[in-house]
């Protein structure tokens, strides 16, 4: 396989450019991209065989679901079953931004993506390029972060070039990316706030949603 690197001005839209990756993404092909945390691995959500690669490109254990990137309350409300009452606050507060929210999934999403848990992470980012983007798919993309499983995140285009060539079909160069802390993981499956992974939104941040 050979990667192909497709230069784009996050700042700016080039309709061309999103139709070509829009294009890939629906042949079930891998797609490097940047958002505001680090370097992302994209495919559509809904192809098992795209999914099947992220699996075995980052030796990720099965059973551990993936995550996924939308562009608006409209696509959450496809992709899930419902939403607690303390998702609108959460969402409002913190979204756009660097916060992915564990909701139990549609029952038109497959297991492949959800695993046996039947739920789904989602993210909605502060990234109007790759909002866009999604958005113009009309499909949610997958937000897992372009590393191996147990490797350190990604916020540079040379660094993820080097890792994935010859590995995904296409890889998006936005420059460097702002790093620093990936995305804050929580679940409200239980409708109470539950707090799965440290990140860019801190613990002090989501403390007055915790009791609620």
């Amino acid at each position: 396989m050979k990667t192909q690197v497709l230069k784009v001005a996050v700042d700016r839209i080039e309709s061309s450019k999103i139709a070509q990756i829009i294009s890939a993404l629906k042949k079930d092909k891998l797609v490097i991209y940047p958002t505001e945390t680090f370097y992302g691995l994209g495919a559509n959500c809904f192809s098992e065989r795209a999914v099947a690669k992220i699996y075995r490109l980052k030796q990720r254990d099965g059973d551990k679901p993936l995550s996924v990137i939308v562009s608006g309350m409209d696509m959450v409300e496809e992709v899930t079953l419902e939403r607690p009452v303390l998702f609108y606050s959460l969402s409002s507060q913190f979204w756009p931004g660097p916060l992915t929210i564990v909701l139990k999934a549609s029952e038109k999403f497959p297991e492949h993506i959800t695993g046996p848990s039947k739920t789904i992470g989602i993210r909605w980012p502060d990234h109007k390029w790759l909002n866009v983007l999604v958005e113009k798919a009309g499909f949610p993309i997958t937000a897992t972060s372009a590393n191996l499983s147990g490797a350190k995140e990604i916020s540079s285009p040379k660094e993820a070039f080097n890792v994935f060539n010859g590995k995904v079909d296409l890889l998006i160069e936005g420059g460097e990316t702002k790093g620093k802390l990936p995305s804050t993981v929580i679940s409200l499956v239980s409708g109470r706030l539950k707090i799965l992974r440290q990140g860019a939104v801190s613990e002090e941040e989501l403390k007055p949603f915790l009791y609620v």
